[in-house]
């Protein structure tokens, strides 16, 4: 297994073109935040946002829409039961499904919606609550260009490994019965894709959190939709979202999410340009 540092992580973050518009840097859309928890929704799309993703929509209970327009006026967002919905997951470029999102029947009704509108170029990116679905109803999912985000109680559930025999050789088995890239998200993360693996290099005690996953999964969706499908974008993601945590720290006792996330854009400032 490899580590991933900075140096890996400026070969990702490179300084924009001249001619971009926002198209270019990718359509998110995040299916996440029932009625209780719709901070998760609000954090993961305001890490999309600071982290330069062009577009970022959200499909949220209908309690949420006020509170993330308030908090986050760049992105746009609708709710589960539109009937717009199918058509904007099919032309996205990246979907995250599960923060917030709850496991009842609606909770299911919505990750199926999202698994049958996801076209093959489409990256999708499973966490939290749809994994513990996926888990209870034994659905597979065959979606190659998948990115699962699962903390290790999570990864349980998915892969039937209990925490304590999460090793580096077990994952790496493990993840080789889910199609794409697995991010085992720790003490440190480790991502891994076919026979390749990285191990985190950078993040804090202080990132022990509520909603530092929601967080991640926002800058994950950003990078891929930046900067591509790959190990070593997904890699950087992890590394770039635990410096942010790092650099807050520095001045905090906790890293919180929602001020993790806009060191982002900060942090990427400096990694395209020195």
């Amino acid at each position: 297994m490899q580590t991933f540092n900075e140096q890996d992580a400026r070969r990702i973050v490179v300084p924009r073109a001249d001619k971009v518009h926002k198209g270019s840097n990718g359509r998110v859309v995040i299916v996440a935040g029932n009625k209780q928890f719709g901070g998760a929704a609000i954090m993961s799309a305001t890490a999309a946002v600071y982290s330069g993703a062009g577009l970022t929509s959200v499909a949220t209970a209908t309690v949420n829409h006020a509170p993330l327009h308030a908090q986050l006026p760049e992105a746009m967002v609708t709710s589960w039961t539109a009937p717009e919905l199918p058509g904007l997951l099919r032309g996205s470029d990246v979907i995250v499904v599960g923060p917030g999102l709850g496991v009842d029947a609606t909770a299911f009704g919505v990750l199926t919606l999202v698994l049958a509108a996801a076209k093959p170029d489409t990256t999708l990116i499973l966490d939290g609550s749809a994994i513990d679905i996926l888990a209870v109803h034994h659905v597979q999912v065959e979606h190659a260009k998948t990115i699962w985000t699962p903390h290790p109680v999570e990864l349980e559930r998915l892969v039937h490994l209990a925490p304590p025999d999460q090793t580096d050789l077990a994952v790496a088995s493990a993840a080789e019965s889910l199609p794409g890239i697995l991010v085992a998200k720790g003490a440190p993360t480790r991502t891994f894709y076919g026979d390749q693996a990285y191990v985190n290099t950078s993040g804090n005690p202080g990132m022990a959190t509520g909603g530092s996953g929601d967080t991640l999964t926002g800058v994950v969706a950003a990078f891929v939709a930046q900067f591509g499908y790959s190990l070593d974008v997904v890699a950087s993601a992890v590394w770039t979202h635990s410096r942010a945590a790092d650099l807050v720290v520095k001045e905090q006792y906790v890293a919180v999410p929602s001020i993790v996330a806009r060191r982002i854009p900060f942090l990427m400032h400096d990694l395209a340009v020195n």
